[in-house]
C-alpha cells in the first residue's frame, strides 16, 4: 500500500472531489467522463447524497493531500431513500432542469433522479444497509480496497447493523472477484449482481 495514502472521515468539503471520483470510476470502475454532459450526474446518484444524509459512514482515501477514493454507506438503506425524497431529489432536479440528454448515459440518470429506483429492493429485509466504494484507476488493486471496506464495516457494526449488501456492474469481473474474496456472497435476480454479508459476526463467515 502507498505509504503516502491515508484514510479520513469525509468533510463536506469533499463534495467536488466525491463528484469527480464517481464520474471517473462509473465506467466499470474506469473514467466515465465520455458519457456524461453534466460531470456531476453519477455523483448525484451515487456519492454525494452518502456525505450529505450519512456522514458518519462517509470516508475518503487520501493520496498527497488529494481525495482519490471513497467508501460511503447507509445503516438503513429504506430510511435513507425516504430522507433522499424530502430533502435531496427536488434539489438536484432543480440542478438539472433543463438539461437535455446528448451523451449515452444522461438519460438514464435523469430518468433515476426523477423517479429514483433501488437497483437491489429484494436484499433489504435481510440486508437494510448497503455501502459504494471507488477508488480511482492507478490506485486500484492497491490493498487500500480492503482497508475501506472494512473501516465502513466497522462504522455500521457500531452503530448496530447486522447485514449489508451492495449492488455491482455486471461487466466489472476485477470487483466481483475482490468482493468475492472479503467473503461477501454472490447473488443475481433479474440481471442484477449484489453481494451481501452479515457483519453481527465478522469472523469470515460470508452471507448465505
Amino acid at each position: 500500500m502507498d505509504s503516502n495514502c491515508f484514510l479520513r472521515p469525509a468533510v463536506d468539503a469533499d463534495s467536488e472531489a466525491l463528484f469527480e471520483i464517481c464520474l471517473k470510476t462509473a465506467d466499470g470502475g474506469n473514467d466515465a467522463s465520455a458519457f456524461y454532459s453534466d460531470p456531476h450526474l453519477p455523483g448525484y446518484i451515487w456519492s454525494v447524497p452518502y456525505l450529505k444524509f450519512a456522514k458518519d459512514f462517509a470516508f475518503v482515501l487520501v493520496l498527497d493531500g488529494r481525495p482519490v477514493g471513497y467508501v460511503v454507506g447507509v445503516p438503513d438503506t429504506a430510511r435513507f431513500d425516504r430522507d433522499l425524497e424530502a430533502n435531496w431529489w427536488p434539489l438536484v432536479r432543480r440542478q438539472i432542469a433543463g438539461l437535455t440528454p446528448a451523451r449515452p448515459r444522461d438519460a438514464d440518470v435523469i430518468e433515476r433522479i426523477h423517479a429514483p429506483r433501488s437497483g437491489t429492493p429484494w436484499l433489504q429485509d435481510d440486508y437494510p444497509a448497503h455501502l459504494h466504494i471507488n477508488i480511482l484507476p492507478g490506485l486500484q488493486a492497491s490493498g487500500w480496497g480492503r482497508r475501506m471496506i472494512n473501516t465502513e464495516l466497522e462504522a455500521l457494526k457500531k452503530h448496530g447493523v447486522s447485514a449489508v449488501h451492495l449492488g455491482v456492474d455486471p461487466k466489472n469481473e476485477r470487483a466481483r472477484g475482490f468482493y468475492r474474496h472479503l467473503g461477501f456472497s454472490e447473488l443475481e435476480q433479474d440481471g442484477a449482481v449484489a453481494f451481501a454479508m452479515r457483519i453481527d459476526d465478522r469472523s469470515g463467515q460470508s452471507a448465505s
